[in-house]
């Protein structure tokens, strides 16, 4: 019992840590000045980028860890519905940290967009763990 106490600590964390990077970085992306050189835009990116990135690929296989434990069946609707949101979420991620690599792409409607959207699957995907529904 010891194990799922820890796990979902840990899985809790790297939600926490992933949604407080995103949020971290959506406040520096905003308020940044549009003339400031690339290097030191880019600095922060890539911490905040090795940092959720780790925690996006903890929160899996932590998850399925969890699961295993507990002995809930992985076709349960809501497990799928977290699986596909958390794809969604991560696709959006992806392509917004490759857009906000380039300077001039900082503030568009599309990077803007696509924050939104990742932020939505993320809280999603956190009401679906919370409400649990069976």
């Amino acid at each position: 019992m010891e194990h799922l106490s820890t796990i979902k600590v840990l899985h809790l964390l790297a939600a926490l840590l992933t949604l407080g990077i995103a949020l971290g970085l959506a406040v520096w992306a905003w308020r940044a000045p549009a003339a400031a050189p690339a290097p030191v835009l880019r600095r922060p990116q890539w911490w905040a980028g090795l940092g959720m990135g780790l925690c996006l690929l903890s929160l899996p296989v932590s998850g399925w860890w969890l699961v295993h434990l507990i002995g809930w069946p992985l076709g349960q609707t809501w497990l799928l519905a977290s699986s596909v949101l958390y794809g969604l979420a991560l696709i959006a991620i992806v392509w917004l940290a490759l857009r906000l690599r380039r300077v001039q792409a900082r503030r568009s409607r599309l990077t803007l967009a696509l924050a939104v959207f990742g932020g939505a699957c993320l809280l999603g995907i956190a009401a679906l763990m919370g409400i649990k529904p069976l």
